[in-house]
């Protein structure tokens, strides 16, 4: 199979799968036959499920030959980030911790898809419990970055975006506690949605931080998530009509602290895409979220003990079989006092009506996703912008306050670094509209990066 098939969309492949042209078991040998040449490098699986895999592909292609075609994701071989449960499968969570036995049935998001037909080839490897935006803390070894191998592919779900960018499957599923699915799909140049809070069922996922947890898809076109996303929450995928590409649309931008440390590499592609948005007719309005300052020490004061909470028990058993760098940051959550907790919930409110009001008059705000390129792997401190910070900061600063608001937020590629490095553009919607958001994502992608 060619690197071309591995390579395309899935509102591509849909049609030609339907009439027989292709088949569900070529695709995912294709997706085999890609993994088993680029895994060993990257290390974006930790396991793959080939027989499996390969079984369902051929009842599927009976299935659609029997005139019983599901939609366009029937056929369409998936992967999955290895916190949340397939069964039949560890969940390891990418840590020693986890004990090796196959889970029992598959999380609700994962049977959802199976139930529109998607074959499930394995689970991608992540930042250890999901606790980083690098990638490199996990029992597995590091996942490394197609783009340079040096560098991370973003975290947690940087296994998830690897796999969808070098074709080892058409799309996948990954969780975001501060920006795990947009960080690495703006790292990797994929797309990344992180729905509303609660949009989409956590049950049988390893929790981070219950009140900042979200599940989404990672996928190579806004239509292609949109189909992951529809599915994932039980409903019956469906390729959306085209939109007026040039109709009324205004986003905000919120240019304070967002845009105050940015990389100029990273800041001439973001203003390159508001330029390309410009001429194709969408008007952009600087905007304000007045204690956005605050995100930070609002974010760490929920994340940390709630993460905390979780690992309690093993944290004082098993201390050492954590890696190091996932141990210290659940250890500081012990020291995090209840009213700091609580006031942390109330400046969550605060930072929720704030990014409320400054989308009053705009389908959207707009801004980079990661404020750098893809760091290098073993740099613990970053400077940007005037600001010397460390990695894991910098990477959760743009991302992280629309996990506390609950706003659904989708990174889109932008364009590469003159070192040919993956740049994203973050396209933040109302709450609980998350197809409007999808809808304006699919125009800005349209125009910054036609498909």
């Amino acid at each position: 199979m060619t690197p071309a098939l591995c390579l395309r969309m899935i509102t591509d492949l849909a049609p030609q799968l339907e009439s027989g042209e292709i088949s569900a078991r070529e695709l995912t040998d294709a997706c085999l036959e890609r993994i088993a040449r680029r895994n060993p490098d990257l290390n974006a699986f930790i396991a793959v499920d080939e027989d499996g895999a390969r079984a369902v592909a051929s009842r599927t292609d009976d299935e659609i030959a029997a005139g019983r075609y599901r939609g366009p994701l029937h056929g369409i071989p998936i992967s999955v980030k290895d916190l949340i449960d397939v069964k039949g499968l560890p969940t390891t969570a990418a840590s020693k911790i986890r004990p090796k036995t196959p889970a029992a049935r598959d999380a609700p998001i994962v049977a959802n898809l199976r139930a529109a037909g998607a074959i499930v080839l394995g689970k991608c490897n992540l930042h250890e419990f999901a606790f980083g935006t690098t990638g490199e803390d996990s029992a597995f070894g590091p996942t490394r970055n197609p783009h340079d191998t040096s560098r991370s592919p973003g975290g947690s779900s940087g296994g998830s975006a690897v796999a969808v960018a070098t074709g080892m499957s058409y799309g996948s599923v990954g969780t975001d506690t501060g920006g795990s699915i947009r960080i690495p799909s703006a790292a990797c140049g994929t797309v990344g949605l992180k729905p509303g809070f609660g949009e989409l069922p956590c049950d049988g996922v390893i929790p981070l931080s219950r009140s900042l947890d979200h599940v989404g898809p990672l996928a190579r076109s806004v239509v292609d998530a949109w189909l992951l996303y529809q599915a994932m929450g039980g409903q019956e995928p469906r390729i959306p009509p085209e939109t007026n590409p040039r109709g009324a649309l205004r986003l905000g931008v919120p240019r304070r602290y967002f845009l105050d440390h940015i990389d100029p590499n990273v800041r001439g592609r973001f203003n390159d895409a508001l330029g390309l948005l410009s001429d194709a007719g969408v008007t952009t309005t600087d905007v304000d979220v007045p204690h956005a300052s605050e995100i930070a020490s609002v974010y760490l004061h929920i994340v940390l003990p709630e993460a905390m909470t979780y690992h309690s028990r093993t944290l004082d058993s098993r201390p050492e079989e954590y890696t190091p760098g996932v141990r210290l940051r659940l250890e500081m959550g012990r020291y995090v006092l209840a009213e700091d907790y609580l006031r942390a919930q109330r400046g969550r409110e605060v930072l929720r009506r704030e990014i409320t009001a400054a989308m009053t008059n705009c389908a959207a705000l707009v801004l980079p996703t990661l404020a750098i390129p893809p760091p290098p792997f073993g740099v613990e401190s970053i400077a940007v912008g005037g600001l010397n910070d460390s990695v894991r900061s910098v990477t959760l600063r743009l991302t992280q306050a629309f996990n506390l608001t609950g706003h659904p937020a989708i990174s889109v590629p932008c364009g590469n670094t003159p070192d040919d490095l993956p740049c994203g553009l973050q396209l933040v919607g109302h709450i609980n509209q998350t197809i409007e958001l999808l809808t304006v994502a699919r125009r800005v992608e349209t125009t910054i990066r036609p498909v």
